[in-house]
């Protein structure tokens, strides 16, 4: 790759990146289905023409976003349900590492939670082919625990769901209490950790 070829390249990626920052940011008071391409490009100061180098259409901005707001998640999630450790560590575990995410990208956790019932179906799917995902790398590491011993792969992937659900409700509960006084985020906190505790009871005693 010659060296102009190289910078065009490098701007063309810094272009998309802020468009994707400035959907972001008009996304934080309104869903998606209501986002103008102009509003976009009129934030990055880019022709509206220039949209259409990046994305066919703001649904496909949307599952850009997407990419960005959970690709990323996917170690972060296998860790919070890790055999590492006894299951109050493993719960403790999973609400730190929850609440650090939501508190370092709100605006990511806020965009999925309205997304994901909205009404931009690629954008939905994108969504929910992420937590598919999610919810078969839970399996895998649910099926390394002991406590799996004769369970059927499909109770496993049920569980699995359980759990990528009651991530996202946990990140949603954190999300609406993020600028809340000290003692309402802890009662969050509490929260979200006996209701993981909760499943895992349910857990140790299915198979009676």
């Amino acid at each position: 790759m010659s060296h102009t070829s190289g910078v065009r390249q490098a701007q063309k990626q810094k272009t998309r990146q802020a468009l994707l920052d400035a959907a972001l940011v008009l996304l934080e008071d309104q869903s998606l289905s209501s986002l103008g391409l102009r509003e976009v490009t009129r934030a990055v100061g880019v022709a509206p023409t220039a949209f259409y180098r990046h994305f066919r259409s703001t649904a496909d901005l949307g599952v850009a976003l997407v990419e960005e707001a959970l690709g990323s998640l996917h170690p972060m999630i296998r860790a919070t349900v890790s055999p590492d450790g006894g299951s109050e560590e493993r719960i403790a575990r999973a609400v730190e590492l929850i609440a650090g995410h939501v508190a370092a990208h709100p605006a990511h956790v806020r965009f999925v939670a309205r997304e994901r019932h909205g009404g931009v179906r690629p954008v939905r799917e994108a969504i929910r082919e992420q937590l598919a995902r999610f919810a078969g790398e839970v399996k895998d590491e649910l099926a390394k625990d002991p406590v799996s011993a004769g369970w059927s792969e499909a109770d496993l992937l049920m569980l699995a769901g359980l759990y990528v659900d009651q991530m996202l409700a946990t990140a949603s509960l954190f999300l609406e209490t993020l600028d809340a006084p000290e003692g309402e985020r802890r009662r969050a906190a509490d929260n979200a950790t006996r209701q993981m505790r909760l499943i895992s009871v349910g857990r140790r005693h299915w198979l009676e």
